[in-house]
């Protein structure tokens, strides 16, 4: 199964019922569809950087869930039919174990990369050579 992240945003206007409601509504369509709520996060009402259909400020809630394709696609259409939703995003994320290993693999691609060529110290260039700037006019070069 896959894991999910829902992000979506509640107008200010709803009262406390109202937006339980809707709430609780999303949380069931996960449970209908045999996904497992992983976890549950209210952030409150916040200032949003632009206003959406005239609102300042909104209810932020992410659902953080493990479940099928379907899942999402149910919560967009049911965003879709409820007015209170003012926005709403879908992630799929990345299992840990997963991310581990891409973090592992990019450390020892890094310290390859960092690691000088075969024959030991690389030479610098333009230093003690025939034809140099430091030598034709004498001055070192900094």
């Amino acid at each position: 199964m896959t894991i999910y992240e829902t992000g979506f945003l509640l107008a200010p206007s709803l009262s406390e019922e109202e937006a339980e409601k809707i709430i609780t509504q999303m949380t069931d369509v996960i449970s209908q569809k045999e996904g497992k709520l992983i976890k549950q996060e209210r952030w409150g009402k916040r200032r949003m950087a632009y206003s959406i259909k005239r609102f300042n400020e909104a209810f932020y809630i992410f659902l953080h869930y493990e479940g099928k394709a379907e899942i999402p696609l149910e919560l967009e259409r049911r965003f879709k039919q409820t007015d209170g939703v003012l926005r709403y995003l879908t992630l799929k994320k990345e299992a840990e174990e997963k991310v581990r290993q891409k973090k592992k693999k990019k450390a020892a691609l890094q310290g390859k990369e960092a690691a000088p060529a075969a024959g030991g110290v690389p030479e610098e260039k333009g230093r003690g050579e025939e034809g140099s700037p430091s030598q034709e006019t004498g001055n070192e070069v900094k």
